[in-house]
């Protein structure tokens, strides 16, 4: 994997998000959530990397909190998503039946299901204060199906396989041919499809934020910029307090898509496909 320079370079910008998130909050000096804690619009300096905002706020350290925050937002979200699919789409593949035609009747509902809407018309409802375990839980409950379907169908196709059968008549139980036999198949997939989805969650949550629905109180990429964007930013001149988030995102969004293609790749060359 070391010699997958897209890999390599995704996980060196990944890494250095994490490692600033979970280390850089133990040394700020206040809560940056805090209005009015400095002089407002200060210039870049020594003590302000990125000045302050016309809140009072130190730029630097509520970025730093806004991406920690969308992180753990978005792993939240996309485990719940993988972990969901997963169960669903193996089960229902390999299983059949019945249990296979209700699976795939949940999965063609919530499909159909737009998430962005409800979660505008939901946030709409209770505008401001739509609290991160309410984004989260609605982006899990309708954002598993189309993961499922896919696992679905890769374990249909897998369980004529001959192996599969040489399972069946050794007398492996379905839990042990689900774990042992088609998930390792499966698995370089939902590793893609985890890394996406925490793109997803992300940008769903920075969307909703920009637009004011979401809890913009809470330092997030989005409310960051909900904020720059109400007291017109680029007009009073601080840049960095605009610039600074989409930069950030930007670079998040270049790593996790680095490290999903890298991935893909590496995993394609094992399996002796170019």
């Amino acid at each position: 994997m070391t010699s997958n320079v897209r890999l390599v370079l995704g996980a060196a910008i990944l890494a250095v998000f994490v490692i600033g998130c979970l280390v850089l909050p133990f040394f700020t000096p206040v809560d940056p959530s805090l209005q009015g804690t400095y002089l407002k619009n200060l210039p870049l300096s020594g003590q302000h990397l990125l000045g302050t905002n016309a809140l009072g706020q130190d730029i630097f350290w509520y970025l730093v909190f806004a991406v920690r925050n969308s992180l753990l937002l978005g792993v939240v979200v996309s485990l719940g998503i993988t972990i969901i699919s997963t169960i669903m789409g193996l089960s229902a593949g390999y299983i059949g039946g019945w249990y296979e035609r209700i699976i795939t009747l949940f999965i063609d509902a919530f499909i159909t299901i737009p998430v962005l809407p409800i979660l505008i018309v939901l946030s709409a409802l209770v505008r401001g204060n739509t609290s991160f375990l309410v984004i989260g839980a609605i982006l899990i409950i309708f954002g598993w199906a189309w993961g499922a379907r896919t696992v679905r169908s890769m374990a249909l196709s897998l369980r004529e396989r001959e192996f599969v059968n040489m399972a069946k008549f050794s007398g492996a139980t379905t839990f042990d041919i689900l774990i042992r036999e088609i998930f390792p198949y499966v698995y370089s997939y939902m590793v893609v499809h985890f890394i996406n989805t925490i793109l997803f969650a992300i940008n769903t949550e920075a969307a909703l934020a920009v637009i004011g629905l979401s809890k913009v109180s809470v330092p997030t990429l989005g409310s960051i910029l909900f904020w720059a964007l109400n007291y017109n930013a680029l007009l009073i001149g601080q840049l960095s307090w605009i610039v600074a988030p989409i930069v950030a995102t930007v670079l998040l969004f270049l790593g996790l898509f680095l490290i999903s293609t890298g991935y893909n790749e590496s995993f394609a060359t094992r399996r002796g496909v170019e």
